[in-house]
């Protein structure tokens, strides 16, 4: 019977093997999952037999995941800004580039103010959780046109304590009536280009939902909706933050100028990519 130790050292040759990057770090997530122990326990454990049933249930996730399945899928879960998500095929998986959209938002909505916060595609519904939770007064929508998308967040939002506060709007952003009434709307839409789809990781690429992917044939369709949507229908004074593709600041920036939004701004992710952006509209 194998060890802890010799376990994770066969099961990180295999990720390796199969070419994952964090082979290491993704054996010792599938270990930690299967058999309970926190890392520290992991360690103490290191030469103690592991029992068959912890063994088999390790060996077939690696499996799973030579396949190129997302880790996130296999584990069931995905972390997002301190809080836990259920995660599978039925939305994006919330990928840690993305906590930079979220505290932008933050720093737009004053402590204790009641606003209402709108996440248009929301998925997993990890972005307005993460703003709902740090911001007790707000309360929230998640507009989702995904049936599957829809039920996923609206499990996650039950599961974190914050389906009181928070709805989820089963739709298109055409079709949903609440604009005048956010005060802050956030999206992470499909922004990669159409013809840099087959190009993507086979984790994305294979297992993502493709409507949340593709942006069209330059990446902007979904932006130039949103902007023109709340150019017509949003409240005065409201704040529009996006998530955008590395290199689609300039394009971004330059829509919600069009659409003569103010106070237009932008950070990067902890990679230095431009990952968000946002503008005011104006009145108010």
């Amino acid at each position: 019977m194998a060890t802890y130790e010799e376990c994770l050292r066969t099961g990180t040759q295999q990720l390796r093997d199969a070419g994952i990057e964090e082979a290491a770090l993704e054996a010792r997530l599938m270990m930690m999952a299967v058999s309970g122990l926190s890392r520290t326990g992991l360690i103490s454990a290191g030469t103690d037999p592991v029992p068959e049933d912890i063994a088999a249930r390790f060996s077939e996730m690696l499996r799973e995941r030579q396949t190129r399945r997302p880790l996130q899928h296999i584990l069931g879960t995905a972390e997002f800004f301190g809080l836990e998500f259920l995660c599978d095929e039925r939305a994006l998986i919330p990928r840690p580039d993305s906590e930079v959209v979220a505290e932008a938002a933050l720093r737009l909505i004053p402590e204790g103010a009641g606003v209402m916060v709108a996440d248009l595609g929301t998925g997993t519904g990890c972005l307005l959780s993460a703003i709902l939770a740090n911001r007790p007064g707000t309360s929230g929508v998640g507009v989702e046109a995904s049936a599957q998308a829809a039920s996923l967040a609206r499990e996650n939002l039950a599961r974190l304590g914050l389906a009181a506060r928070a709805a989820v709007f089963e739709g298109s952003w055409a079709d949903w009536p609440d604009w005048q009434a956010a005060d802050l709307i956030v999206s992470n839409p499909p922004y990669i280009a159409s013809a840099e789809i087959a190009g993507l990781a086979p984790e994305v690429r294979a297992h993502d939902p493709m409507a949340a992917l593709d942006g069209g044939e330059d990446g902007l369709v979904a932006y130039r909706e949103i902007i023109r949507l709340a150019g017509q229908h949003m409240k005065p004074g409201g704040w529009l933050v996006f998530e955008i593709g590395y290199d689609q600041k300039d394009a971004v920036s330059g829509q919600l100028e069009l659409a003569e939004f103010t106070e237009i701004g932008s950070s990067k992710d902890l990679g230095g990519n431009d990952r968000a952006v946002w503008g005011r509209k104006p009145g108010k």
